[in-house]
């Protein structure tokens, strides 16, 4: 019996996060364009966005994966002054730093500043990002503090041997919810001095 019950829960793990999986990969992804690509990272260019943000004094990325999330769900869930659910997007902006961190929603691609309704939440600012080069370096598995410093120093040896200038602050792209198992995806970035020319 014990074995049957066992193999009936591994069997909706399974099949849990099949469909996970599946429902990631028909999220909405925000758009950009592949500049250069070399082995181990690529340059691609951002075109603005509208986006849901939260400022954080949260030094850890645990500490603003968890309550960063919750305000920016509040958000997308009916937390607003429509009462209006708005689609989730992919991927999740991070920038964790020691002074001022922020977590950021890209909003689906028919939504701006003018038509979004307001946040009763007033730590969620709706803003529009600046369009910009940057490199990227994808890694799978869960992030955590250590993963994400070891692919930043990864990066800033690689933009260093193709002498690419960087500026800014790395930042966090998470593709997955944190339920999910398997099929993880994660990037940092972070900004060029790109000569378009």
């Amino acid at each position: 019996m014990t074995i049957v019950i066992i193999g009936i829960s591994v069997g909706l793990l399974i099949a849990f996060q099949i469909y996970t999986t599946m429902s990631t990969e028909q999220t909405a992804a925000q758009a950009y364009k592949v500049i250069r690509t070399e082995k181990e990272f690529e340059v691609r260019y951002y075109p603005v966005v509208t986006m849901a943000t939260i400022s954080s004094s949260a030094k850890t990325y645990k500490e603003l994966s968890s309550s960063g999330f919750r305000k920016l769900a509040g958000y997308i869930f009916g937390g607003n002054s429509s009462n209006q659910k708005i689609a989730m997007t992919a991927p999740v902006h991070m920038d964790i730093n020691d002074s001022a961190s922020s977590m950021s929603f890209v909003m689906p691609a028919q939504f701006h500043k003018d038509n979004l309704p307001v946040p009763n939440d007033e730590g969620v600012k709706i803003e529009n990002s600046t369009a910009e080069y940057v490199a990227a370096i994808r890694f799978g598995g869960f992030a955590n503090n250590e993963r994400i410093k070891k692919y930043e120093e990864t990066l800033i040896a690689l933009l260093k041997k193709y002498n690419l200038k960087h500026y800014g602050n790395f930042r966090f792209l998470g593709y997955n919810p944190p339920y999910q198992l398997f099929g993880r995806k994660n990037e940092i970035i972070v900004t060029l001095h790109w000569d378009t020319k």
